[in-house]
């Protein structure tokens, strides 16, 4: 009997201890849909080889916050290091004679390191809580005789190689893909891009009177791509001092784009962008979760707001609002720009001490089970716009109003950027900051969209809009200091973000909470904030 009432207790608190953890993730079946639709797509006779987020350094023995590849956990639900998901195109048979189309390989279960670092879900958590019929060590990934090469393609993504050996196990995901490039015989020489392969074309076909166009083609490619710098091949090419040296280069580009791999780096990254870019309802219920939490920060910060404040601050009471519903993470670098600040696009040091009467510009996102918000308010930190602010203010809130309008399906991704181009180089005229319409200038110098999702920058494909879609519309003026205009403008800086949901009845501002017109900014900021009275002593 005592047995019987030591387990009900030991039940009933262990009961007690799930409930405190967050229970509303995407469900084990949405992953598994997931996978379905990849595999769907797949040709047969291929596999594909999904590979988790290294743990990443910080300094000495501390490593940053894991966070998941996001594809990884699109697939899998695993929200853990070390891991490897194995997907085939058909059945296949293991030594039993049992059949399987795809293996999740998992850290293992080990007292020690869960001690330090928690609870790991093991092989029986990845079959209980994640759906899956076989899950495996990590390990045995590396033990198993796997064959790549029998395969007519393997799918992989372009490995980031920044993978270090910390030499804690022999199963991190250092080791995991290094034994896949063992098993399947991956060159990354052998691996050409389409805009590698372009250019190794270009040196193969040219006649060698003309390699001096084929030099300057490497030149601009090299600013596009950096990492062509690293190629001996291209840069040996361009940097040729005679024509013998050249032909040997390309003999070699010719030989190169006849080396012949199963291994496929396009597929997977063209699949994940088709299939992210529209939601399903499982995933809008977090996304409008994390949007509605970044939104109630820009409010809060609204009511907060003082002139002797620090970027520093204002970046922490939009965190702390974070935190308070339970986002797990920031869903990119907070950016807090006060006056000239501002102007800096990805702005994040946030380390101006006092804010006093200029603009704040205040792009942030609450990470919300995997999915990030993109929300960006302009306020002025006296709670009042000056004419010039609010003259600048007025253009790009036209402009977003003009973008969000054609945010429609059917349209093109572009049309945003396009219309709300127009509004502000016609604005920017008016106020006689440009001389002309088509005169080229950096006031506005980003595009307006991009999809959000389990990335700030979802992938997608870029095409037409479709439903289900959602986007940010997210149109700026920038007037640094030093700029050749009235010097009365010098220093605004003014960004409006919204994530916008499309729909087949037109556009849904998902973040429209948060207050967005002159008006509705200042009333805003005329309310008393829970804040005012959270005092903290002097330390000087």
């Amino acid at each position: 009997m005592l047995k019987k009432i030591l387990f009900v207790c030991l039940l009933g608190t262990l009961n007690a201890l799930i409930a405190q953890t967050p229970t509303d993730y995407l469900s084990a079946e949405f992953h598994k849909n997931r996978r379905e639709i990849l595999r769907s797509k797949m040709p047969k006779n291929s596999v594909a080889v999904v590979f988790a987020n290294p743990i990443r350094n910080r300094a000495n023995d501390v490593d940053y916050v894991f966070h998941q590849d996001p594809n990884f956990y699109y697939l899998t639900g695993y929200r853990e290091p070390n891991a490897v998901l194995v997907l085939f195109s058909e059945n296949q048979t293991d030594a039993s004679g049992n059949t399987y189309n795809e293996v999740l390989y998992v850290q293992k279960n080990d007292p020690r390191a869960e001690m330090w670092n928690g609870k790991r879900l093991g092989i029986e958590g990845a079959k209980k809580e994640l759906g899956f019929k076989i899950a495996k060590n990590a390990e045995d990934f590396i033990s198993d005789k796997l064959n790549f090469k029998k395969f007519d393609k393997v799918f992989i993504e372009k490995f980031k190689d920044d993978y270090r050996n910390s030499e804690r196990n022999k199963a991190e995901i250092y080791d995991l893909v290094n034994d896949f490039k063992n098993k399947s015989g991956y060159s990354a020489s052998s691996l050409l891009s389409k805009e590698k392969r372009y250019v190794y074309e270009l040196i193969k076909s040219t006649p060698i009177e003309n390699s001096a166009n084929v030099a300057q083609v490497i030149g601009k490619a090299i600013t596009y791509y950096p990492s062509f710098k690293n190629d001996e091949l291209l840069m040996g090419y361009k940097n040729a001092t005679n024509n013998k040296l050249k032909k040997e280069f390309q003999e070699k580009a010719a030989v190169k784009l006849n080396l012949k791999s199963n291994i496929d780096l396009q597929f997977l990254p063209t699949r994940f962008a088709e299939m992210r870019e529209v939601k399903t309802q499982e995933e809008m219920k977090l996304l409008i979760k994390a949007i509605r939490i970044s939104a109630i920060g820009q409010i809060e910060m609204m009511k907060a707001m003082k002139p002797e404040m620090s970027e520093t601050e204002i970046q922490g009471i939009h965190e702390f609002v974070y935190k308070k519903y339970g986002a797990e993470y920031e869903g990119y670098p907070s950016i807090v720009g006060a006056g000239n600040n501002g102007c800096i696009l990805h702005y994040i040091e946030n380390n101006k001490t006092r804010v006093n009467d200029e603009l704040v510009l205040m792009d942030l996102g609450a990470e919300y089970r995997g999915y990030t918000a993109d929300v960006t308010r302009t306020i002025p930190a006296n709670g009042k716009f000056s004419p010039e602010q609010k003259a600048i203010y007025n253009i790009v809130l036209k402009a977003q109003d003009a973008g969000i309008a054609v945010s429609k399906v059917g349209n093109q991704f572009w049309q945003p950027g396009q219309e709300a181009k127009q509004v502000i180089n016609q604005g920017l005229l008016d106020l006689g900051i440009i001389k002309s319409l088509d005169e080229k200038h950096m006031y506005f110098p980003h595009g307006t969209s991009h999809h959000i999702g389990l990335d700030v920058h979802d992938p997608g494909t870029y095409g037409k809009f479709q439903e289900n879609m959602v986007i940010t519309v997210e149109p700026g003026i920038y007037i640094p200091e030093g700029s050749k205009c009235d010097k009365k403008w010098w220093g605004i800086a003014v960004r409006i973000e919204d994530d916008i949901l499309i729909t087949k009845n037109g556009p849904v501002n998902l973040s429209e909470e948060a207050p967005r017109t002159v008006k509705a900014i200042e009333k805003m900021m005329a309310k008393k904030s829970v804040l005012n009275d959270f005092v903290l002593p002097n330390l000087d």
